[in-house]
This record gives C-alpha cells, sequence and structure tokens, in this order.
C-alpha cells in the first residue's frame, strides 16, 4: 500500500487544478483521470518538476496514508497494480474498505492543503508543464542508462486531435498512449486533446470514439477523421504511427 496509494498524487494534481497557472492547470484534470483511475502515478511526476518543493506535500500524504492504514490495520491480499483506485479496492480483503478508503482519503487530503500552500506560496507567472516533461525523461533516460533521442522526424502534420465528450477523461488518456507510440518512433509531432465542441478548426487529423464519429465531423469538417473503440489500446494508433513515418524524412545523421 505504501507505493500504489494513489492519494498523494491525486492530492497534487487537485492542488494544480485550484492554484495551478497555464497549460498546467489546465491539464490537471486529464492527469487526475490518467493517475487515480488509470494508476499510471508517472503522470504526476512533471507536476512536482515544475516546482520541487511540492513533493514536501507528496511525503505529507504518503506518511499521513501509512500511519492511518497502519493503525487501522489495513491491508491488502495482493499487490494493487497498476497503482489505481480501482486495483486498491479490488485488493482489498473483506472488511477492510473503510481502513483502505480512509487511507486514501487522508492521503490525498493532506497532500492536497500541503501542495496548495506550496504553490501559492512559490507563484510563477507560467508553469512550464513540456519543459519538467523533457526533464523528466532526459532524468530516466540517465537513470536506466540508455541515452535520450538525439535526432526526431518532423512530420507535415501540425496538429492532432484527441476529442471526446469533455475533452479530459479518455482523450487525455489516448493523446498520452498516442504520443508515447510517435516518440518511440522517432516523431517529432504533439498529440492535444479537447472537446467535441472545441476541436481547433484547423486540425487536421481528429481522433474520437465511434459513438461520437457524426459529432466529430460536423466539429471539423474538413479534418480527416480517426474513429476508435478503445482509447487505451487502439490498433488505429500503430497504422497511424506507421503511415506517419513512412512518409517522415530521413532523421538527420548526429
Amino acid at each position: 500500500m505504501l507505493e500504489a496509494n494513489p492519494g498523494p498524487g491525486l492530492g497534487l494534481l487537485l492542488a494544480y487544478c485550484v492554484a495551478g497557472k497555464g497549460n498546467a492547470k489546465s491539464s490537471a484534470p486529464g492527469a487526475i483521470i490518467i493517475h487515480f483511475l488509470g494508476g499510471i502515478h508517472e503522470i504526476y511526476f512533471p507536476y512536482v518538476l515544475m516546482n520541487p518543493i511540492l513533493i514536501l506535500g507528496v511525503i505529507a500524504g504518503g506518511i499521513t496514508g501509512s500511519f492511518v492504514e497502519g493503525i487501522m490495520g489495513a491491508g491488502l491480499v495482493a499487490a494493487a497494480s497498476p497503482g489505481s483506485i480501482i486495483a486498491f479496492l479490488l485488493m482489498t480483503p473483506k472488511g477492510g474498505f473503510l481502513s483502505t478508503i480512509v487511507g486514501v482519503t487522508l492521503a490525498c487530503a493532506v497532500s492536497f492543503v500541503v501542495s496548495t500552500v506550496l504553490l501559492k506560496a512559490t507563484a510563477k507567472e507560467e508553469d512550464n508543464l513540456d519543459a519538467a516533461t523533457d526533464k523528466m525523461k532526459s532524468l530516466k533516460a540517465g537513470k536506466t542508462g540508455k541515452a535520450a533521442p538525439v535526432a526526431m522526424r518532423k512530420i507535415n502534420v501540425s496538429k492532432i486531435i484527441f476529442a471526446c465528450d469533455a475533452g479530459m477523461g479518455s482523450s487525455a488518456m489516448g493523446a498520452t498512449v498516442l504520443s508515447k507510440k510517435f516518440r518511440e518512433a522517432g516523431l517529432d509531432v504533439k498529440v492535444l486533446h479537447s472537446s467535441i465542441e472545441d476541436i481547433p478548426h484547423d486540425a487536421e487529423i481528429v481522433i474520437t470514439h465511434s459513438e461520437l464519429k457524426d459529432r466529430a465531423q460536423k466539429a471539423a469538417p474538413n479534418a480527416r477523421l480517426i474513429t476508435i473503440t478503445n482509447f487505451m489500446a487502439a490498433p488505429e494508433y500503430d497504422k497511424l504511427v506507421g503511415e506517419l513515418a513512412a512518409l517522415a524524412p530521413a532523421a538527420p545523421a548526429m
């Protein structure tokens, strides 16, 4: 429960929803879905790197959760992997739900309060999420001994949009998955997410659930529309990456 508890990370992201600025604040709701329901804790690491003092909020939340779970005798029948609230509850033994929920809730509350105070006390004009994400990648590359990508290929598509009803939940997860596939293929392209109603007029490729096809076509009649049924693991992702990779110029020699 020490590592998998999603409460501290949730508190941090909620603090950005309240006291964050710029793209960090606007992207935090989508990150909450990915972290709390998807169990991908890595999604909140860049938010800490933007303002390292916020690690104190996460630590405070983690200590609180562990202390409460300890005195209430909480425990899981097996590892909660990924560390989502869903996995947490599925691995909770019968009769142990109260201690599990209280531990996660208090960990979130303490992390939220401390992180919010620290965010307001160290206010910046803009929270640069992109720079923090790049920094995290560099740190990961150094830790694993793998060289960070040094040459990315540009493609002739400037705007790929993931769209869903709210523009934060499923589309944020899908955009994250596809962005990772583009990076692994050495392609320099940004994948954005938005609600159906807010699809940019200059979007070149729009990806959405098949049930939203008609609304997407109406919102972006000039864009190429790709419909999927699974935001997290759609075969259309690999097909699109392969198609654009074939059209991209060769990477420059380093």
